[in-house]
């Protein structure tokens, strides 16, 4: 991201960093998810090292330090606040731009739960991290795919992730580094009972951070309207979740 972009999202994550874990429930699945994957594909019960990039709230630090023991953690958000989930689990804190920040030399596991979407190549960092990994190392990657919101992007939202991608992308970033173990998707969808809610869900959960434009009234009736026209049932409206997940492992 570029830095103006970074700035808006960093922004909109610690408005919502109060309201987040709470609110996210489908990454929290996810999150919950990817670690129980990591533990069934083989991973060892102790990593000497661990490196969590984005992990805001705790939702997939909490399950890796259930289910796996660790010599040292370190994890990463753009959100100065995610020091505190930091605290809570004896871990080093990184904060800034996955991107940019320097990273601890040579991680056992390399692991991040809903954060990839929101580079802009999120392939190349794969690609990096793969690199990254000491020999024997695990990692365990999730991000969302062309689906995800689908509803918002068919109304003309501009506030999706710009790397969304599909696990055929994941596992080709990390081809000839390392060994995948899985790779998936997956497509959910959550259940509103009106557009407004699906914007208080996307404001408790940060992930407005790239929208450009504030609502006014006339924008806002639109939105409703067009929304409601389009995917509106006897149950509310829609919105789509698009998880895809790689869990990879680098030869000793």
């Amino acid at each position: 991201m570029n830095a103006q972009m970074t700035s808006r999202v960093q922004r909109s994550f610690s408005r919502s960093f109060r309201s987040y874990h709470e609110a996210a429930n489908q990454q929290a699945r996810i999150a919950e998810r990817l670690a129980k994957d990591l533990q069934r594909d083989g991973a060892p019960t102790h990593f000497a090292s661990g490196l969590e990039f984005g992990c805001g709230t705790g939702h997939l630090t909490q399950r890796l330090c259930a289910q796996f023991a660790f010599g040292g953690l370190i994890v990463n958000d753009l959100s100065p606040e995610a020091y505190e989930t930091a605290a809570s689990f004896g871990a080093g804190f990184l904060c800034g731009d996955a991107e940019t920040v320097a990273w601890p030399a040579k991680p056992d596991l390399i692991a991040s739960a809903s954060m990839i979407q929101w580079l802009p190549d999120p392939a190349a960092f794969l690609h990096r991290a793969a690199r990254a990994l000491a020999p024997g190392g695990w990692l365990a990657v999730s991000g969302f795919g062309p689906l995800q919101y689908q509803e918002l992007v068919q109304i003309g939202s501009a506030a999706k992730a710009p790397g969304l991608c599909g696990p055929e992308v994941l596992t080709a970033a990390v081809e000839g580094i390392l060994n995948v173990v899985s790779a998936g998707e997956s497509k959910q969808q959550m259940q509103f009972s009106s557009p407004r809610d699906v914007l208080d869900h996307l404001r408790r959960t940060g992930v407005n951070g790239r929208a450009q434009k504030p609502w006014t009234k006339s924008s806002l009736l639109s939105f409703n309207n067009d929304y409601v026209r389009q995917f509106g049932g006897k149950d509310g409206v829609p919105l789509t979740y698009h998880p895809t997940w790689i869990i990879a492992r680098k030869p000793d």
